[in-house]
């Protein structure tokens, strides 16, 4: 009875190391290599829709505080930030075997104030002027061409664990109809090019010019009149310019998408979706 005993310990002991060492792993792997990410929002449509499952390369950019992982569990009352684990690698503004993204690249960073993750696309480097003039984009003071491209087209509905309904160009539309979006070309400086979204004109189509300082970037989302980014500031719950030390890593590749209110409802994953290259 007492070896029973015995060994019925020392394989409860045993699953608890396995525990423990899995998911030491799989800190380390998300800390390290790869950090999973899920689309809440429209900000970055049609590049990247809600309900997108991807994997943000974290070795792209070299490690800071923002590589190590939040652990935030509400309903257990657990709220571990990135600075209580790394914060020793805080306040600096360096990275780690630090590479510097490219103008186009999209990025997951962290919100400089909130400490919430963001995916935008980086559109300003250190040193660069952006301006926003009736929707154009102006970066160090020339234009930054688009080329009409049809319309964007979805169905209006409500969409992601939030269940927020689509902003549309065609006024108000009901549940079922058709959502439309203005959709051009925009070709960055040195061509890379990528969609972009319109939908009405709006303040954050006409903006003073910025000039981004050093060590710190300026993104935009794709879709430009249902993004929260640098046009608008920390105080109003923009971004702003965002740290060097904040990006977290570069969005390549989308693993897979749902259309449902959970990722884990795979009748509802698109088809079209698997593995597609992020431009």
């Amino acid at each position: 009875m007492a070896e029973k005993k015995e060994k019925s310990g020392n394989a409860f002991v045993e699953t608890v190391k396995t525990v423990v060492y899995a998911l030491l792993i799989a800190g380390v792997f998300r800390t390290l290599f790869f950090q999973p990410f899920w689309i809440p929002s429209g900000s970055m449509k049609e590049t990247l829709l809600v309900g997108d499952f991807l994997f943000v390369n974290k070795m792209a950019y070299g490690y800071s505080y923002a590589s190590c992982p939040s652990i935030i569990l509400p309903r257990f009352g657990v709220n571990i930030d990135a600075k209580d684990i790394c914060g020793f690698i805080d306040g600096d503004n360096t990275r780690i075997l630090g590479g510097e993204p490219e103008r186009g690249d999209v990025i997951v960073f962290r919100h400089p104030v909130s400490g919430r993750d963001y995916i935008k696309r980086v559109v300003g480097m250190p040193g660069d002027t952006v301006q926003m003039r009736d929707g154009i984009l102006y970066l160090n003071g020339d234009e930054v061409p688009q080329e009409p491209a049809g319309t964007f087209s979805e169905e209006m509905e409500p969409q992601g664990p939030e269940r927020r309904r689509p902003r549309c160009m065609n006024g108000p539309v009901g549940d079922g109809g058709e959502c439309l979006k203005a959709r051009s070309i925009e070709t960055l400086p040195g061509g890379r090019k990528h969609i972009v979204l319109d939908i009405s004109p709006q303040a954050s189509d006409r903006t003073g010019i910025y000039t981004v300082p050093a060590g710190h970037y300026f993104f935009i989302g794709d879709n430009r009149d249902n993004s929260a980014d640098s046009r608008l500031a920390q105080q109003v719950q923009g971004v702003g310019f965002v740290p060097y030390e904040n990006l977290i890593g570069r969005a390549d590749r989308i693993m897979f998408s749902s259309a449902g209110r959970s990722m884990l409802f795979f009748w509802t994953w698109r088809g079209d979706r698997f593995f597609k290259r992020i431009e």
